[in-house]
């Protein structure tokens, strides 16, 4: 496999081949990212002895001015539950997604569809297209699934990189770190996909702290005491029942634009509510990660963000804002969020999985046990906690 002459492929444009299936013709194939000109597309290869390659006269899929295509994942994931399958599975209950990291906009984005095995076909849904459904929100790129055998699960492990300026990072003394390992699979309703943290996470929780539940009033803060908060795991879920005060969304906007205009210090009818993280006494610094809601048209939408503009006062630091839309109804559903703090990094996962947003901060004050956690409603409405466990997070043991 090599960029030639012959497929017009810049060396430079030819890169990261995915996790080879077997083909019931026995053929093994591969994919690579790649581009001509503004076409982003994922080259196929074809090999029946996994040595000797030939391409494809077509590639799996392409898009149109999406750009450069990096670390392509091309996967199976069954239309009911949430157990993984091999590679090279496929069939009746089946579908597949593919995966791929924009160059051109830092990050990763995916589509569900069917694969024709017999033309070598990726077919999107019709509503699915390559600019649409992101893994994450955040800082999140270079993505990659495994199939785990043992577990019968597949696991998605991404790349976090900086927000520190570079002089600051060689003072690190590193550059970017792994997620924590996710499982993921098919949502129930085929549109998207759930992603959540292993389960092996779970074993380096200690010293549990439950509260019950209770009213969270607008414009009060819920400490959470008895955790490391600079280490932490914390699940949390709110009642909404006032939603006639949910702010009025006239017209659909990029739902980071409004994460960076309503910012955690900015009220409205319902929202913002959910945790202050890395906040320092004073709170000079913290990272929030809430949510918001508005009524639009004839439904309700729930943003969910997390606001990095007051984690740090090194301003040097990115301190950008991200958000997105979490397919839930407040109507029937609780909000919930559980979010991963460990040190710089902060994972948060919506609406059981749903939406995932990713962080990376550096705070000057609220670090190691300086730092403290919070619940909060900023909204002029009261939200009920109908849940929130949080649990101070072990190292974890390489063996």
């Amino acid at each position: 496999m090599a960029p030639t002459s012959a497929n017009k492929i810049n060396s430079s444009s030819f890169r990261d081949p995915t996790t080879a299936w077997l083909g019931k013709d026995g053929h093994w194939r591969v994919l690579v990212g790649s581009k001509r000109r503004t076409r982003g597309m994922a080259i196929l290869y074809r090999s029946k002895d996994f040595v000797k390659w030939v391409q494809a006269k077509h590639p799996l899929h392409s898009t149109l001015g999406s750009g450069m295509w990096e670390c392509p994942d091309f996967f199976p994931v069954l239309s009911n539950g949430q157990l993984g399958v091999d590679t090279s599975v496929n069939g009746e209950y089946v579908r597949h997604v593919l995966k791929v990291s924009l160059d051109d906009k830092k990050h990763d984005y995916y589509m569900i569809g069917s694969y024709n095995a017999a033309k070598d076909a990726f077919i999107p849904d019709e509503e699915s297209n390559i600019f649409v459904l992101r893994y994450d929100y955040g800082k999140y790129y270079a993505s990659k699934t495994f199939f785990d055998d043992g577990k019968k699960r597949r696991i998605l492990l991404g790349w976090v990189n900086e927000s520190s300026s570079v002089a600051d990072d060689i003072k690190k003394g590193w550059s970017g770190i792994h997620t924590i390992p996710r499982a993921i699979w098919l949502h129930k309703s085929g549109r998207q996909l759930v992603q959540w943290p292993v389960e092996e996470v779970e074993k380096l929780r200690a010293y549990p702290v439950n509260l019950l539940p209770q009213v969270l009033k607008g414009g009060k803060l819920l400490p959470i005491n008895g955790v490391t908060a600079s280490q932490a795991d914390v699940e949390i879920s709110f009642e909404v029942s006032k939603l006639r005060k949910a702010e009025v969304l006239d017209y659909w906007t990029d739902p980071q634009i409004l994460c960076s205009k309503k910012g955690s210090s900015v009220k409205s009818g319902l929202g913002p509510f959910g945790l202050l993280v890395f906040a320092s006494e004073g709170l000079q610094e913290y990272t929030s990660v809430f949510f918001r809601i508005f009524r639009h048209q004839h439904k309700y939408l729930v943003l969910l963000c997390s606001d990095q503009n007051r984690s740090s006062l090194n301003k040097d630091n990115d301190l950008t804002s991200y958000g997105t839309f979490v397919d839930v109804d407040p109507l029937h559903d609780k909000l919930s969020l559980r979010t991963l703090i460990d040190h710089s990094v902060v994972e948060s996962f919506g609406g059981e999985g749903r939406a995932c947003i990713t962080a990376r901060v550096y705070p000057t004050l609220a670090i190691n046990d300086k730092a403290q956690l919070y619940a909060f409603n900023n909204g002029t409405a009261d939200v009920k906690i109908t849940r929130l466990s949080a649990w101070s997070m072990k190292k974890a043991q390489i063996h």
